[in-house]
């Protein structure tokens, strides 16, 4: 049986289809590639210089020259092509990503989404989120609904520096499948267990839950 981690990927992974040129964020996002069919038409691109990521591998089976844009070691599949940060930031600026599957630190009920730095913690610098978030046809945020200390992560308003404003369409987590309407948060999807007044007390914006049934994933 899939644990939590692993519903929440796979069912992100739903969301990627045919055709898509999708770019995975460091965090949970690499993750994903393990659950997309290995037949699956999409081209998954890394700012760091790669179209066409082919699963992750062990380090036994590593080319040490090839790795993701959090550092690990993938494959290539064919017709994967290799190019410069300029060339890499020029296919995300030009709006030709279809998706980008971002982590977050927090998400507000507007779209806002903070996810490069928490002051008074080392951070190596913005990166590329912010080109992503704002650039990419549809940005969507895949993260555990509560932070490790229990405390909400979608927010009616990010406490935190910003990494773009109003950007978010959808929000994956391991409790609930969220989607940023121009009429706030719905609730679209509940994960396998889980009560839906427990998510509406793990989110400290408005929640607007369905009449009905909510499928589950």
């Amino acid at each position: 049986m899939l644990n939590a981690k692993e519903r929440l990927l796979r069912r992100a992974a739903q969301d990627i289809h045919s055709g898509m040129i999708v770019n995975l964020g460091i965090g949970l996002p690499t993750q994903v590639t393990r659950y997309l069919p290995a037949d699956l038409p999409v081209c998954l691109h890394s700012e760091n210089g790669i179209a066409g990521v082919g699963p992750q591998v062990s380090n036994a089976e590593a080319d040490r020259n090839l790795i993701d844009a959090g550092g690990a070691y993938v494959s290539p599949i064919k017709g994967t092509s290799y190019f410069d940060s300029a060339v890499s930031f020029a296919i995300v600026r030009s709006g030709r990503l279809d998706l980008t599957l971002l982590g977050a630190f927090q998400v507000a009920a507007n779209g806002d989404l903070a996810n490069w730095m928490i002051p008074g913690f080392f951070t190596p610098g913005a990166g590329g989120a912010i080109e992503l978030a704002q650039k990419a046809r549809r940005v969507a945020v895949i993260s555990t609904h509560t932070d490790k200390k229990g405390r909400p992560k979608i927010l009616e308003r990010c406490t935190l520096p910003l990494t773009a404003h109003n950007c978010v369409d959808r929000i994956y987590t391991d409790m609930a499948v969220i989607d940023v309407t121009p009429n706030g948060l719905e609730m679209i999807e509940i994960a396998h267990g889980i009560d839906q007044q427990d998510v509406i007390n793990a989110t400290e914006a408005k929640l607007d839950v369905p009449e009905g049934p909510i499928p589950t994933f």
